[in-house]
């Protein structure tokens, strides 16, 4: 048994699992500290990966080098392309999950990385030496020293649960809080406070009359999470069903209120504004008669169900109550009630965009800790936080991302430069580049990047270039085929669309909204012999991407000449070059948040809230800019 790592990871939610990965297949020797090994990786929420803006950070995940969504498609029961009557930079993947799969596959994983080990114990205090991380001691009275340390405790930072007026300690239900860590912190001057979250009720699916709802079924094509074309859903898919509330329902839900731990003043600390408590609903939407309800499976073979929609601490007896005036679920038998619960967090503008804390050397924070909410945030939070722990662990260079280069960018800069003042989720109107940010292309973006830094593998960055190459030579073969009139008309009044009049590049025709190459090809024999160059396994892929980029150049470049423009101020450096105490010309909110963030560049504090242009400018000229 070894006793002293370069890094070590405290907690094995989706950040940690990400973390330890990230850590130890870019050669640090790392140990992954849970309390329960039996519950790594836990959904502890709904079972699905993805959704809108959430799917993105998924693919780029993967395109890094991660995890999530190879272990997501591997155990998908459903999966669904959202947003695909908008354009394609909405367009968002999520998946329903086996719970229990999830998991285990995750376990097996991480089992089978080299450089990874992992221990079951609850870390109850950090080794400090002057001002440095040092290592962590554990409940068990054992001493692990590491160079650094990457904490990533979810909710379990003394959790306390909530269900009507019953309160109970824990991370999560039938699991124990930690205790120690946010006191010890506290002491060092981290600035603390609590947030709140919660989760639906669990239904036994045979007690449900499935003949009162509407199926909802999955797509089934060539879309997944994952680049690598071998990784594919092996798993039986299944529907999900919607069924709604009504007003009987809201009724029995307002006569529970006054025991609702959310407004008899049991609950005080910060909840979710875009995913409400059913309570929350009634009283926001008073006027609402109902509200959608998803019935979504926990697993390929199981009869469990989460009711999404449904989030609720309200006493047992009034869920219950509520639940029983829904038609379909009449005769509805729960396996557990939904519950609230609270826990610590810690204001993440304490933190670098390495996610390294400012206060202590060494020591990263992911995951709900720095005040998200959700799988995908903690999972892209814990890959960046894994990256630079074992990067400067080896005596290398930081690894970040800006807001023009992924999701990941937005989310973590957002977090370091404005806080948080509710639990932080990803929403893609966050992105001002979001037609760069696009999921279908998140491995052009960032394959070659974490192939720089020793992530991806000689094998995904190939699979990558041999993608790009054969995308860019569709294109080029579209843009220089000429289209004869006589010969395509027929079938474009077939179409629906305009005949030509006269012969046109196959480009052009291509950027008529109603056209597409697919749908041109079975008329131009050229195109479709073209088109049977591409590799079968990710023929209609790379035919999506090269679409995309035909019909959306115009908007593409004119986004990326923008953020061109913001990044020469990121090239501007301001750490450690202004005294803010001193700039008596700028606003006296402007300086404490100066003061207080202390920006790295020019960008990141023109976006820091209450920082005008004038205070902009002003700094500019300190600059000689």
């Amino acid at each position: 048994m070894r006793f002293s790592y370069d890094v070590i990871v405290v907690g094995a939610g989706h950040a940690g699992c990400e973390a330890a990965a990230a850590s130890a297949n870019l050669g640090a020797d790392t140990l992954l500290i849970t309390l329960d090994m039996n519950k790594i990786a836990q959904m502890s929420c709904n079972p699905a990966v993805g959704g809108i803006a959430k799917g993105q950070i998924v693919r780029e995940i993967d395109a890094l080098g991660g995890m999530m969504g190879i272990i997501t498609d591997r155990t998908a029961i459903q999966f669904r392309m959202l947003n695909r009557s908008k354009g394609p930079a909405m367009w968002s993947p999520r998946a329903q999950s086996d719970r229990m799969r999830f998991s285990e596959l995750w376990r097996r994983t991480l089992e089978n990385i080299d450089n990874l080990s992992m221990w079951q114990d609850d870390v109850v205090e950090l080794v400090i030496s002057d001002g440095k991380i040092k290592g962590v001691r554990t409940a068990l009275g054992v001493t692990f020293d590491a160079k650094k340390v990457v904490l990533t405790a979810g909710t379990f930072l003394n959790g306390l649960m909530h269900i009507g007026r019953v309160k109970l300690k824990g991370g999560r239900v039938s699991e124990p809080a930690s205790t120690g860590l946010t006191e010890q912190l506290r002491e060092l001057g981290f600035t603390t406070d609590r947030m709140k979250t919660g989760t639906p009720v669990r239904i036994d699916g045979k007690s449900v009359h499935w003949e009162l709802t509407s199926p909802q079924s999955g797509d089934n094509d060539f879309h997944k999470f994952s680049y690598l074309p071998d990784v594919r859903r092996e798993l039986k898919q299944r529907d999900c069903y919607i069924t709604y509330t009504n007003s009987t329902t809201h009724d029995i839900l307002r006569r529970g209120l006054p025991d609702s731990p959310l407004y008899n003043g049991q609950i005080q600390s910060i909840g979710p504004r875009y995913c409400p408590s059913i309570e929350t609903k009634i009283v926001t939407f008073a006027d609402k008669n109902e509200h959608q309800l998803f019935l979504e499976p926990e697993g390929e073979d199981t009869c469990e169900f989460y009711l999404n929609g449904f989030s609720s601490s309200l006493p047992i007896d009034i869920q219950i109550e509520a639940l029983q005036s829904v038609p379909a679920l009449a005769d509805v038998q729960i396996y557990r009630p939904g519950y609230a619960i609270e826990y610590d967090f810690f204001d993440p503008t304490q933190l670098r965009h390495t996610l390294e804390t400012k206060l202590l050397s060494g020591l990263y924070f992911a995951g709900q800790i720095n005040g998200t909410t959700g799988y995908e945030e903690a999972a892209g939070q814990g890959l960046i936080a894994g990256i630079n722990a074992a990067l400067s662990a080896m005596g290398k260079e930081p690894f970040t991302l800006s807001r023009d280069e992924a999701y990941i960018g937005v989310l973590i800069d957002d977090l370091v430069t404005k806080g948080v003042d509710e639990p932080y989720r990803m929403f893609t109107s966050r992105a001002e580049y979001r037609i760069l940010l696009r999921q279908d292309d998140a491995d052009m973006r960032l394959t070659p990047k974490g192939y720089a830094i020793g992530l991806v593998t000689e094998e995904r960055y190939a699979l990558m270039k041999s993608k790009q190459a054969q995308r860019d030579s569709l294109i080029e073969y579209i843009r220089n085929f000429q289209v004869k009139a006589a010969l395509i008309n027929d079938a474009l009044e077939k179409m629906g669309c305009a005949p030509l009049r006269q012969g046109c590049k196959l480009y052009d025709l291509i950027l008529r909204p109603q056209l597409s190459i697919k749908a041109l090809a079975p008329h131009i024999e050229a195109l479709e012999r073209h088109i049977e160059k591409i590799e079968p396994e990710r023929r209609d892929e790379i035919i999506e991407c090269a679409e995309i980029l035909i019909k959306y150049q115009g908007y593409i470049d004119r986004e990326q000449l923008i953020a061109d423009k913001i990044r020469r101020l990121e090239d501007i450096r301001l750490k450690d070059k202004l005294d803010y105490t001193t700039i008596s010309s700028i606003s006296t909110e402007a300086r404490q948040k100066l003061i207080k963030i202390q920006p790295e560049t020019i960008a990141q504090a023109s976006r820091i809230p209450g920082i005008s242009p004038s205070d902009i400018n002003i700094l500019l000229i300190l600059l000689g800019r």
